[in-house]
Formats: C-alpha cells, structure tokens, sequence
C-alpha cells in the first residue's frame, strides 16, 4: 500500500483541498508528472491542465488548473495554481472565454516571447477543452 502524504490545491481564491492523498498527477510544463510520498524536492511550472488526486480513502478527484506551479517535498505537495476550478464545474463557454482573451491579448503584444507564451497558452486550452469541455 502506498504512503500517504499531504497534498494542498491552492487558488487565489480559495484553497480547493487540502488532505492526506496517495498520488497527485500534476501537468508540469516538461511533462505530465505523478507525485508520491517521499518524492525528491523538486519545483516545477504547471500548465494548463488536468490535476487527478487520489485521496487515502481512495477517492479519486480531478480539478482544471490554468497555470501555476508545484512545491513538492518528501512529506508533501503544494500546488499554487493561477486559477483551478473541479472538473465537474468546468464549462465549454468558461474555455471559451480564456482562449478568446488569451487571443485578444496576443493580438496587442509585441514581444516575442510573450507572443509565444500565448500562443502556447491557447494551445494548451484548445486541447483543454476537448479533454473536458462540456455545454
């Protein structure tokens, strides 16, 4: 049986959960990442994606974040999303939303690299949006 360790899902405007958890699938900016107990320290950027946690009980719960990043030690996680909302909650009209201001943005920027930040940012929520978008 897997160690427990504490996990918490923190956005600026709520802490979304906190507790003892088994797993955490994070969406790092290198890669989808799963994080267990004992896990080496490590701080990664999180992308725009699916975050699965797999509480002691065994629940399994999933949430949307819209970047951030992960704190990550032996004893626990922290996950500092820029914005996360449950799966269940995410709508196709809220996806919409952020892929058009992301657009609008990138329309008036003038450095390349913020030009290429976004246009990866719209990426990632295209995908986003047909991984869990719903009416």
């Amino acid at each position: 049986m897997a160690d427990n360790f504490n996990f918490e899902l923190v956005s600026p405007e709520r802490l979304l959960l906190s507790e003892m958890v088994t797993e955490v699938v994070i969406p790092a900016t290198e890669g989808e990442m799963t994080v267990m107990a004992n896990h080496a320290p490590t701080m990664t950027t999180i992308k725009p994606g699916v975050v699965s946690v797999r509480s002691a009980s065994g629940v399994k719960k999933d949430f949307v974040v819209f970047g951030g990043f992960a704190d990550i030690l032996p004893t626990g996680c922290t996950l500092l999303a820029e914005s996360a909302i449950p799966v269940e909650d995410v709508s196709k009209d809220e996806l919409d939303r952020r892929i058009e201001a992301a657009k609008a943005e990138l329309e008036d920027a003038h450095h390349h690299e913020h030009k290429s930040k976004l246009e990866h940012f719209i990426m990632e929520m295209t995908h986003l949006q047909g991984v869990v978008g719903k009416d």
